[in-house]
């Protein structure tokens, strides 16, 4: 300490001038002993210039308070206090420094800037009112005391401490925080420095309030912008487990919390079940679960609205799971009116949840009972469809087994036959059905409609063919039982187009009805004929005729018969296939087996869709007369 003679008033202010915006710690201060003054000392109303042995002059203040309006070139809350802290130590050389901001919501002092207080210390809090420092900010008085032994209102929180100065800190008429200086010796502060501080703890208090101001405004404008984030992702998320990880990560980005839990409601909707869980840097998956209407989460649902707890100690309602937890803040998933469950947040200090926190997270629930309910439905959907991938699987199987496996065998008759379903499984059907030795019945039929519904209608049509078939009718008679049978068994919007022939290989004949199918196209000689069969389609109208046609055949003459998947495949242009591509394959491949001339019509309608979807089945059968 220097010598116990006060630095007159004439070399005070060439000492402040010659310091820099943010004076050095070093600079000539004026902070003397005074032996001569006890107990505490407060500044009476009109008498600041006028205190026990004060030095300083008019002059010198305006000294100080350019030196105060330094504190006005940042913005930035951690750097003002600290340049706060160096600028008042170049008038008082301390060694216990603190500020403490005064948290409106829990109206509390806690420490935000300190030099030489220990980590328990800083994290203690004074409510308005207690301890020195309490007093000040509720009485908005300043404070200097010369033995805090003798303070009635003194909270020791350093046994080496003997002299205290306290001066409140004010903006706009409201008290924002308390700036404290300690001194381990005896008389330390001298009333000039209590009238130094009070000067410029208005600038301060400013200086503060405006950096406050601007933090707030900072966080508030990044808060909005993760939110907005926090939105679009969580939207795009359909996994819930990577969507509650994720939750529990963008989370934290607003709120610092320890611990973390999301818990769902049941099915029965009696339990919540907790489906993700994070403490402390590790995120687990437990299968958890607890009655809907115990603890604070069951408060939470049970009274629709956000719970902050600053003490689980405190609240009977509180159900111990992390014995850590001392703050706790829950809140209900809403969706549609119904709470779909709960998130849970703690932390190990006492009233760590503030208003801020409860908006942000407000504000976040109803996005994320969205993104969670979202989730919940694509794996329903995803679920339904694996069922349904299954189902149809099996549907192929029945419908595949359905299908003739082998051709029939002539000696003047060659088969072939080929099927694609547009699908997994088709609405087309083709059978070959023995009359007896000589005789075959060719059938190609499509049923309206794609996928499932088709193939069990086709499996209807199918099997009452097959039954109707050992009475071996003609082609028209039969196209004939078939409606009837299926005006018995209407659907709505159902029907069948079917093209029934007979063939006799004794005298090489094929009869043919047409229920409006693609009419047959034979080759003969290089010669293309249609067949004008026609028809109603099968169970669109009652009473419905049949005409039938007889073809004598000749060898080397080559039919097809096709579904309109093939004539109507289009091409990336939009164009259809069409009969007369058909026919030029079928004349071009005539002289080949009925196999090859089958694969070759294939082919050539692929080549012609190159790659465009199919949106229909296919179906080829060929006849070829042999001699």
């Amino acid at each position: 300490m220097p010598d116990e003679a006060a630095l007159p008033p004439t070399e005070l202010k060439p000492a402040l001038e010659a310091a820099p915006e943010a004076v050095a710690p070093e600079a000539a201060s004026i902070d003397r002993r005074a032996p001569e003054l006890e107990g505490d000392y407060r500044p009476a109303a009109g008498n600041y210039l006028d205190p026990i042995n004060a030095r300083i002059e008019t002059t010198d203040l305006s000294v100080l308070l350019r030196m105060s309006e330094a504190l006005n070139t940042t913005l930035d809350l951690r750097t003002l206090l600290k340049r706060t802290s160096e600028l008042i130590r170049s008038v008082i050389q301390y060694r216990i420094f603190a500020i403490l901001l005064l948290d409106e919501s829990s109206k509390e002092l806690r420490m935000r800037f300190q030099i030489g207080h220990t980590p328990e210390i800083e994290r203690m809090t004074f409510p308005l009112g207690h301890g020195v420092v309490g007093q000040v900010a509720q009485t908005r008085n300043a404070i200097l005391i010369n033995d805090v032994s003798k303070a009635e209102n003194y909270v020791s929180a350093n046994d080496a401490v003997r002299s205290e100065l306290a001066v409140p800190l004010i903006n706009k008429n409201k008290v924002i925080g308390v700036l404290d200086i300690e001194s381990e010796e005896l008389n330390y502060f001298r009333p000039e420095h209590l009238h130094v501080l009070t000067l410029t703890a208005s600038r301060i208090g400013q200086a503060i309030q405006n950096a406050r101001l601007y933090s707030r405004v900072t966080r508030q404008t990044q808060a909005l912008e993760v939110l907005n984030q926090i939105s679009v992702e969580l939207t795009s998320i359909l996994d819930l487990d990577q969507l509650f990880e994720r939750i529990g990560q963008l989370l934290r980005r607003l709120i610092d919390y320890q611990m973390f839990t999301i818990m769902l409601v049941n099915p029965g909707g009696d339990r919540l079940v907790t489906r993700y869980a994070w403490r402390f840097g590790h995120a687990s998956t437990p299968t958890r679960s607890m009655p809907i209407s115990t603890g604070l989460a069951g408060a939470a649902v049970a009274e629709w609205r956000l719970i902050n707890v600053p003490d689980v100690r405190l609240d009977p309602r509180y159900h111990m799971v992390n014995p850590e937890t001392r703050s706790e803040m829950i809140i209900p998933l809403f969706y549609k009116n119904r709470v779909i469950g709960v998130l849970d947040l703690e932390h190990v200090k006492p009233g760590y949840f503030h208003e801020r926190h409860e908006r942000t997270l407000t504000t976040l629930a109803a996005q994320i009972a969205i993104a969670i309910e979202n989730a919940r439905l694509y794996q329903q959907v995803v679920r339904h469809e694996q069922q349904l991938e299954r189902d149809l699987s099996m549907a192929r199987q029945v419908q595949l087994r359905l299908l003739p496996s082998t051709v029939p065998e002539h000696t003047h008759g060659e088969f072939a036959a080929r099927f694609l379903p547009a699908r997994s499984i088709g609405g087309d059907l083709y059978d070959f059905v023995e009359y007896d030795n000589n005789r075959t019945a060719i059938i190609l039929g499509d049923v309206s409609g794609k996928a499932a519904p088709a193939a069990l209608f086709a499996a209807l049509v199918s099997g009452i063919m097959r039954s109707a078939a050992m009475q071996r009718p003609a082609p028209s008679e039969m196209l004939k039982l078939l409606n009837e049978a299926l005006q018995e068994r209407k659907l709505e919007s159902q029907y069948v187009t079917m093209l029934y022939c007979v063939w006799n290989d004794d005298n090489r004949t094929l009869q043919v009805a047409n229920a409006g199918a693609v009419p047959p196209i034979f080759c003969r000689g290089g010669q293309i004929t249609t067949m004008r069969a026609e028809g109603f389609p099968l169970g669109m109208f009652p009473e419905a005729e049949y005409e039938e046609f007889s073809v004598s055949t000749q060898p080397g003459d080559a039919f097809v018969f096709v579904s309109d998947g093939i004539t109507d495949a289009e091409n990336a242009q939009g164009e259809m296939y069409g009969t007369d591509r058909l026919t030029g394959i079928l004349c071009g491949h005539r002289t080949m087996p009925a196999a090859q001339i089958a694969e070759a019509i294939f082919a050539d309608v692929a080549r012609f869709q190159s790659g465009q979807p199919r949106f229909d089945d296919e179906t080829i059968l060929v006849l070829r007369v042999r001699s």
